[in-house]
């Protein structure tokens, strides 16, 4: 096992990961950015070391600077946490350059997973469904072709990245030209790969997430199922475990998939394969996210398994040292993401000091978080501050017990979107859990 684990990220994932960290014995080495110098995860952290200015890329996403901090520290290790360079198959090499244990899957996992067009090709090959569409394109004309064959309406995607980005939906031809453009520029822009393939839209649809974790020995085991198709602009908002539409036959199907999905391109870690699931309960492959999820912890609550301890254990050689027999999904978890953002100002981000900080407590109530009372939120960064996730018996008592939750949840100083979740929890249409991707659209109409 490691003795010290450096975490190249912020925010609330670092202090996740340090925490597990402090269970497990292992010391750890946290980095930082000037605008990050007061933040939580700084003062929790064994060792710290600032690692450039304000700016994401001078900072979380200049590797040189937290390869030396690593080797400065002694760190064996380096855990991505999510977002930044937790898919970026250039680290994954790097860390293992400079003998660093990269606690994900290697880089070549990384980058044929993280190659959405390449991956749609392996899972064709290994027999599991995708989504209708076609290769990446080469220019204008042949996405022209392309979506005559497919039809109307399309998702244009980018080949490679996430978050949402580099998706366009187009519903019919004479807009292809502009979603093409404009996909390929913002592709291009957050990812360095202007690269984008078409695919049919597929509507209404839900998205169905499956968690699983491969050891370096073969085994795989899928922990279940997130149901996340309470989503704004493709950034999800509400995540929940159980899916409330998934029957036992279709949920052991789905998690077949993933791990055949898994095995085809040779991973080993924790990964989540992402699905859509049609009216008529057929479900297809969308993308393999080859890292932590940011809504792996209704998984944690309804299986009792600890995603970051695996992560950790897997990466330094571990057995996972349990089948798929002995998971088991118990009760229900549901996680809304508390964002400083105004939704009545058009999800106008806000920053600021926080005046007055009360987490709600109680029994399987969780809420991950780098707020401290004082703490001022810096402008840099993606507007995240916290995730509520409660854990109950039934879906009822889940959803209640959220709504109680967030009541008690208090965050003065800046703007946040705590209320319109509660709004979103008293919707007939979520409490039905009969819900699809298209649920925030048509409630902004």
């Amino acid at each position: 096992m490691f003795s010290k684990i450096l975490i190249a990220n912020r925010g609330e994932i670092a202090v996740r990961i340090i925490r597990a960290c402090k269970e497990m014995g292992i010391s750890t080495v946290a980095v930082f950015s000037q605008a990050d110098r007061d933040a939580l995860h700084v003062s929790l952290a064994d060792e710290s070391y600032c690692i450039g200015p304000a700016s994401v890329g001078e900072s979380y996403l200049n590797m040189a600077e937290i390869i030396s901090a690593a080797i400065c520290s002694g760190a064996q290790a380096i855990h991505p946490g999510y977002g930044l360079l937790s898919e970026n198959a250039q680290f994954a090499a790097l860390c293992k350059e400079c003998n660093i244990v990269f606690i994900g899957p290697s880089a070549e996992t990384i980058a044929k997973a993280g190659n959405k067009d390449e991956a749609r090709k392996t899972m064709q090959a290994a027999g599991v469904p995708v989504i209708p569409g076609c290769d990446v394109v080469s220019d204008l004309e042949e996405a022209r072709e392309q979506a005559e064959k497919i039809g109307f309406p399309l998702l244009i995607k980018a080949r490679s990245g996430g978050g949402g980005r580099g998706i366009r939906l187009v519903q019919e031809m004479s807009e292809l030209e502009s979603a093409y453009q404009n996909a390929s520029r913002e592709a291009l822009s957050a990812f360095g790969d202007g690269g984008i393939y078409i695919e049919k839209y597929l509507y209404p649809a839900k998205h169905i997430e499956m968690q699983v974790l491969c050891d370096g020995f073969g085994a795989a085991v899928c922990l279940g199922e997130r149901e996340c198709s309470i989503q704004r602009k493709n950034q999800k908002l509400i995540e929940e475990c159980p899916s409330a539409c998934l029957d036992k036959r279709t949920r052991e199907k789905m998690m077949k998939a993933a791990v055949k999905a898994a095995k085809a391109v040779g991973y080993c870690n924790a990964g989540t394969v992402e699905f859509l699931l049609d009216k008529e309960g057929n479900f297809y492959f969308m993308e393999m996210n080859t890292r932590l999820q940011v809504e792996h912890t209704v998984t944690e609550m309804v299986t009792g398994y600890d995603l970051v301890k695996w992560q950790i254990r897997i990466a330094a050689g571990q057995r996972l040292g349990f089948t798929q027999k002995d998971v088991q999904l118990n009760g229900h978890a549901i996680e809304c993401r508390i964002n400083a953002e105004n939704p009545e100002q058009n999800f106008r981000p806000s920053c600021g000091k926080i005046t007055l900080l009360h987490v709600p407590g109680g029994p399987w109530v969780r809420f991950d978080t780098a707020l401290y009372q004082d703490y001022i939120i810096p402008p840099y960064y993606d507007s995240m501050i916290g995730k509520l996730v409660v854990f109950a018996k039934t879906r009822e008592e889940a959803i209640r017990k959220l709504q109680a939750a967030l009541c008690e949840l208090v965050i003065e100083g800046v703007e946040h979107n705590s209320k319109m979740h509660m709004e979103l929890l008293s919707e007939v249409e979520f409490k039905s859990g009969d819900y699809h991707t298209d649920f925030i659209a048509k409630r902004s109409r």
